[in-house]
Parts: structure tokens; sequence; C-alpha cells
């Protein structure tokens, strides 16, 4: 498949973290306003510059296009290619007005080309394990999500002074001015709303809770770092979702059941720890003590944070973390694995292998219209629900979707692999013959 960028900036190296791992996806060229960056990109990557846009449209070979701009430029960016008649695949949101998302939509079915887009973490084997766990019943019905997006404190960041590997800004104007709901809440809604359909009911509130965050000027000035949601799904699960930019770094899921509770330390790592907790009248009770709650060591004797499990390994995940790199050095290799292991592992390239997959395979989009719409509209329900709060219906619904096939293999049975510890199982033992006693 042949694709070409429009947009050069911090997001697109990362974007290229994972290209050598895509040798089906062929890079025609890129496009940038900015045109020092785009001489940067073509000098680091070696890849073709087009002088313009419309030159970008204009080449024949040219299948899909990757759109990396800036948030307020992804409607007029996706339009053109679209009426230029160019698959598409965006970041997130597509746009930030429904009715304009609802457009690009329709112009994409009327000249007969697909529209796609991120968040793309939904592919990841993570929240594949976590999909997988919940539909193997390891936790009996799930009734309740907890999700934190809290991405440490802007204003103590120096977020000026950040940059990519060939020296893109990090865009935190934009990001400011945006917000941060509008920038990240979509890395839980995909999975969220995957896996449970979709949002009957929002509760939500936001706020600007630190007005200086940076010297540069900012308009609007005062955009909420802070939003909180409840969303009630169609299938009667009920979700928490936090998002700030004023609060240490703290990314993690849980999703509690009926029987018990999975855990994922970081939904913005693919191949992040996921563990499974099976809950008993010993974890249970045991969490009442201090001590046991917070020294790891012997918390999980009692079974409490329960047991990391294997993860769904996809198609992709293998390629990805192989250190293929020609010529790279052992310090590079070893400061690439630590960073994966360690910080952060996005692929960002599955998305657009997974719509080009699709394609070929002559197969519906993982993530419809439908879906994405309805992201687009729950994101920015929250973003401004504004300090007055909201609660409101969708007036945006899809069609529930299912996982990828191979979402679903791996040769795992979580709940029937599930086995609480040598001491929990003495434990209980204990203290179920205390109680019948």
């Amino acid at each position: 498949m042949k694709i070409a960028f429009v947009g050069c900036g911090y997001v697109f190296d990362i974007y290229m973290r994972t290209q050598w791992a895509y040798p089906e996806l062929e890079i025609c060229g890129v496009y940038d306003i900015d045109t020092a960056r785009s001489a940067t990109v073509a000098k680091h990557y070696g890849f073709h510059v087009y002088p313009s846009y419309d030159a970008l449209l204009a080449d024949p070979k040219v299948e899909i296009v990757v759109n990396l701009t800036s948030i307020r430029s992804h409607y007029e960016t996706v339009r053109r290619a679209l009426e230029a008649g160019k698959h598409v695949y965006s970041e997130k949101p597509l746009t930030t007005d429904v009715e304009q998302t609802r457009e690009l939509f329709q112009l994409a079915q009327s000249r007969g080309v697909i529209l796609t887009g991120a968040p793309c973490n939904i592919f990841s084997d993570a929240v594949s394990t976590l999909w997988k766990a919940v539909r193997d019943g390891v936790i009996g019905k799930p009734i309740l999500i907890y999700a934190e997006m809290d991405d440490n404190p802007a204003h103590l960041m120096q977020l000026e002074t950040v940059q990519s590997p060939t020296g893109a800004p990090f865009p935190y104007v934009e990001e400011l001015q945006e917000g941060c709901t509008v920038e990240h809440v979509g890395y839980h809604l995909v999975w969220l709303c995957a896996m449970f359909g979709p949002a009957i009911s929002v509760t939500a509130f936001s706020k600007c809770l630190v007005e200086h965050k940076t010297d540069t000027p900012l308009s609007p000035p005062n955009t909420p770092d802070f939003s909180v949601a409840c969303l009630d799904f169609a299938n009667g699960v009920a979700a928490r979702l936090t998002c700030t930019w004023v609060s240490p770094r703290d990314h993690r899921v849980r999703v509690i059941g009926e029987e018990g509770e999975i855990s994922i330390d970081n939904a913005f790592h693919d191949q992040s720890p996921v563990t499974i907790e099976r809950f008993s009248r010993v974890s249970l009770a045991a969490r009442k003590a201090h001590t046991v709650r917070n020294q790891p060591l012997i918390g999980r004797r009692f079974g409490i944070g329960g047991r990391r499990v294997p993860l769904v390994r996809r198609w992709k995940s293998h390629a990805v973390e192989a250190e293929r790199g020609v010529g790279r050095s052992l310090k590079h290799k070893f400061v690439s694995w630590l960073r994966r292991r360690e910080i952060h592992a996005l692929d960002k390239l599955l998305g657009v292998a997974e719509m080009a997959r699709a394609m070929k395979e002559g197969r519906p989009q993982p993530l419809p219209p439908d879906f994405l719409t309805h992201l687009n509209e729950l994101t920015l329900l929250i973003q401004r629900a504004g300090t007055q709060g909201v609660a409101v219906r969708p007036q945006t619904t899809f069609t529930p979707i299912g996982p990828l096939p191979d979402m679903m293999s791996g040769g795992h049975n979580y709940r029937a692999e599930y086995r609480p510890r040598l001491f929990e199982r003495l434990s209980g033992k204990l203290v179920a013959a205390l109680h019948r006693k």
C-alpha cells in the first residue's frame, strides 16, 4: 500500500519509530507547510518531499493520505484529500465539530473512498489481552471501569524545550489550547466503546485549574486542563474517566467485574503489563490492613493485585519489537529497549497498517464511521462540559463492533488458566474453616 504523510511535526517521528517493521507500507513522500521541517525529514529518513499539498494529492501512486496536521486543519486537509479520490487515515480527533465529521464521512462514501483514523491503541497487545480476558469471563460480568489519563503538571514540565529526534518542537501551544481531553481522552474511549458499545449518557465536568502554564500567549488562555466524566454504556457498564495536565503521570486502566479485576498499567503502552485478580474472601479482607495494601510483596501473598498474565500477541508485535535497524549501535539498541520497556511503546503506524490490511482483504474497516463519529462526540461533550457540568444523552450511536480474529487467538483462556497463589489458597481454606466453626 502506497501512502504519503501531510504534516511532519512532532508526532511524525513517533510514527517513524516503527516504520522499518512495515515493509508493506511504501512511503511515497511527505509534505509540510513548514519547508524547513520537510527538508529535515527528507534528510533524516530519505523520503521524497512534495513541493505542495496539491502535488501530493496529484501523485497517482499515493493511495492513502495520512493526516498529521494540527487539529484545526483536519477538516480542510481531509476534505481535500477525499475530493482528490484518496483514502485517508487521520489523527484524532477527526474534527472539532460533529457535523463536520459527519460531512467528511458522507463525502468519503460518495467518492467511494475510505476515511478512518486514530487512536490505534485499540489494536495493541495490552488492550487485546484485556478484551479477551473479559470475554473469557475471568472477572465475571464487567460492571465498572476506572480509567486515568493524567499527563504530569504541564506548568512544571518545560514543554518549550521538548523535541522529537529530528528536532521538531513539541506542539505545546496547540496542546494547551485544544486541551488534554481533546488530545488524549480518545485513548480510553476507543477501547471502552469497542468493548462495551455506545455510551447512552454522559455526566461530565471540566475546568482550567492552573491558568499560567507557559509564558507563550495562548488563545484561549483557559482551556480546561482537567475533566472527569461518568459514562453509562448500553450494556449496563459504568465508567469513570479523568484527564488532567495538573497531576502526576498516571495512565492506568481498571476493569472491575462481579468476580474480579483486570488492570493495565499504561494505556499508552502497547505491551503494558496486564494483571488479573479474581476476588476472594482472603484478598478482600486483607485489603483492610494498611501494610498489606501498600506493600506489594506482602499483598501479593494474599492475592491483592492478582497475577500478571501473558499477553495476546498481535500480528505485528514481534516485528515491531525486533531490533532490525541496520547500523544501530549497542547503546542505541539498549536505550531503545529501555524506553520501550519503561516509558512508552505506542506503535502509531499500526492503525494505518490495520486500515491497509482490511482494504487488501476486502473487509470493512475495524473502526467504522459511526463508531469514530461517536468517539468524536463524546470527546467534545467531555471537553466542553465546563464548571457547571453536563448530564446529556449523546446524539450519535453505532452498531457494536467485535474484536479482530487474532485479538481473540493466542492459545490463552484466562479464566481456565487463572490460579491463586499458594498462600492465598491456604489462607482461604483457613478462613473457610474458621467461618464454618
